[in-house]
């Protein structure tokens, strides 16, 4: 067998059921040519604990399976793993706790064609059970990706997870992934800000969207608010590591009045138990990351040995 097109990507650790829903939805593409399809599963488990799952995987497949072990914790590792043994000329990146529909892989390989862009991304649909009541829509919002109504070429980009990715175009094609971000996250976001500033063109598919199912744990308030705050940090951040001062202290006042309006919208909300009031709270929680972007108010959600790349 020739060398693939394309190599989906799965980075994992620790979800076995979430990752047997995502890895099975690969094998039920449509409208792809499967001789041009590799899967690499990626699991950054201190043990192998995916890799029987990935051996049953690869006796049903009719592509190829690969099971990658990257022991040494941290989100930048897994995904760098994934890259050095795939052999893809476009990766597609996948999240453990999502799941394609059918014609995914070839709607995102439609639009990289039709624009003759460097990197494709699409919506993600937040899926909570039903025996969460709580906040439910903003959850499923919270966990979903949002873009244009129409596909596109765009001039943002968005995170990793449901996005095909020209490998040519990455700086580095084995290693392109930020290990300073290992516990942090916000690794696809250095990579594609870096790929941006070196002429990397977006699009967008509006019709390559998959679903993504949280885990249990990551279904409440005091998790998203946490990652709201800080998805928040991420400009202010990118601005520093840039030495854009000037940015950075636009970010941090623009951030302050963030927190300051919509804290006090939130307060209002909660005190009258408005059914939308978890979204005021976590526009403040962002607003604060902005203000509070520096190292000692850095949350760690990677690289520890424990559920949930």
């Amino acid at each position: 067998m020739g060398q693939p097109l394309i190599t989906v990507v799965i980075p994992t650790q620790r979800r076995l059921g979430p990752l047997d829903t995502a890895s099975s939805s690969i094998l039920r593409q449509q409208g792809v040519d499967f001789d041009q399809i590799e899967l690499v599963i990626a699991d950054n488990d201190a043990a192998p604990s995916a890799r029987v799952l990935a051996d049953r995987l690869a006796s049903l497949a009719v592509f190829p399976v690969v099971y990658v072990h990257e022991p040494e914790p941290g989100v930048a590792n897994v995904r760098n793993a994934a890259l050095s043994q795939a052999r893809g000329e476009l990766i597609a990146f996948l999240d453990d706790d999502e799941e394609a529909p059918p014609n995914w892989l070839a709607e995102l390989l439609a639009v990289m064609r039709r624009f003759d862009v460097d990197v494709v991304f699409g919506p993600v649909r937040g899926r909570a059970p039903e025996s969460v009541k709580h906040h439910r829509d903003y959850l499923e919002r919270f966990f979903s990706r949002e873009g244009p109504a129409e596909t596109g070429p765009i001039d943002g980009f968005f995170g990793c997870g449901n996005s095909l990715v020209r490998r040519a175009a990455l700086p580095d094609p084995k290693r392109p992934f930020d290990t300073v971000r290992n516990k942090t996250g916000g690794e696809d976001d250095l990579l594609f800000g870096s790929m941006k500033n070196r002429g990397a063109a977006f699009a967008w598919a509006a019709d390559a969207w998959v679903w993504e199912d949280p885990a249990p744990e990551r279904l409440r308030l005091n998790y998203t608010l946490k990652r709201a705050f800080a998805y928040g940090q991420g400009p202010t951040t990118t601005s520093a590591a840039g030495r854009r001062n000037l940015e950075v202290a636009c970010w941090m006042i623009m951030g302050l009045a963030q927190t300051a309006a919509f804290g006090v919208l939130s307060l209002v909300k909660w005190a009258v138990r408005a059914p939308d009031r978890a979204y005021a709270l976590d526009k403040a929680a962002r607003g604060f990351g902005k203000f509070l972007w520096f190292p000692p108010f850095k949350f760690r959600f990677y690289g520890q040995v424990t559920p949930g790349v």
